[in-house]
């Protein structure tokens, strides 16, 4: 019986360096398919590298995102539109709808950046009236309690009046006067709640002080004919010996829609804030 030649180790060894050698390949190929794979799909080209859209298919697809309520995917489109196309003509579209997005995600500090660029950059574009309206409107929702920080109606206030200076029959106009008389019943409130405040702590002297401001200031806010009876019992030295915060219903901003009256034109900001 004949034995089986014994292998070198040499032998030995070059059979597994070809072995090696057929798995890398073999992993090259299949490296080199997913890249067309990818490419089929628009992920990448045939070498693997990643094909940008053009700036066209990226508005295209940002507005699409925005009318879906998609408004991450839309920002992230018309972002990649300014940063790689800026010179383009869908480059105003962008930052327009850009800051868009971003006031529907409730992000108004990087809504007012790309609203106000607009604005410096387009001042004669026909969309201005809107961004002006926007630019307020980012304000306007930061309006908090009447407790606190009252800088969101004075801005609102501030640049809804430009708007309505500016452009007195857009078609944000009537809206526009409602909201400023909302903001203003807002820093009325504000007025009474510091009243309050000083009544709590028997300063009465301040009281009348603020009182005699809100009454000068706001002569035809709600609120305004309840603090011309508390003025006249401070005068008479009849202070109230009661809670005064069921004046108050809500420490809230008012629903505008309440002074949404072609009646209430006249009435659109406090004499303080028309400069």
């Amino acid at each position: 019986m004949m034995s089986r030649p014994r292998q070198s180790a040499g032998h030995t060894s070059l059979i597994q360096t070809s072995l090696r050698l057929c798995l890398i390949s073999m992993l090259l190929l299949s490296l080199g398919g997913c890249a067309q794979i990818k490419s089929i799909f628009g992920e990448g080209d045939a070498d693997g590298q990643a094909v940008r859209l053009s700036a066209k298919t990226l508005a295209g697809k940002g507005i699409d995102e925005l009318n879906n309520g998609n408004y991450y995917k839309a920002r992230k489109a018309f972002d990649e539109i300014l940063d790689y196309y800026p010179f383009s003509p869908e480059a105003m579209l962008a930052q327009l709808k850009g800051a868009d997005a971003n006031y529907y995600m409730e992000n108004y500090q990087e809504a007012l950046v790309l609203y106000r660029e607009f604005e410096e950059r387009h001042p004669t574009n026909e969309a201005i009236p809107y961004v002006m309206y926007q630019i307020a409107m980012c304000y306007y929702q930061q309006i908090d309690r009447i407790d606190r920080d009252t800088s969101g109606a004075d801005n609102a206030i501030k640049e809804l009046s430009k708007l309505l200076r500016s452009f007195p029959d857009s078609p944000y106009t009537h809206e526009a006067r409602a909201r400023v008389r909302a903001a203003n019943e807002f820093l009325v409130n504000h007025e009474y709640f510091v009243v309050e405040f000083y009544l709590r702590t028997e300063k009465y002297d301040q009281a009348q002080t603020r009182l005699q401001y809100l009454i000068n200031t706001y002569p035809d806010a709600t609120i305004t004919p309840k603090a011309r009876k508390l003025l006249q019992r401070l005068e008479a030295g009849n202070p109230p010996g009661f809670s005064l915060s069921s004046w108050l219903k809500d420490t809230l901003l008012p629903d505008w829609a309440q002074f949404d009256s072609d009646e209430d034109e006249a009435k659109t900001t406090p004499p303080s804030q028309e400069n």
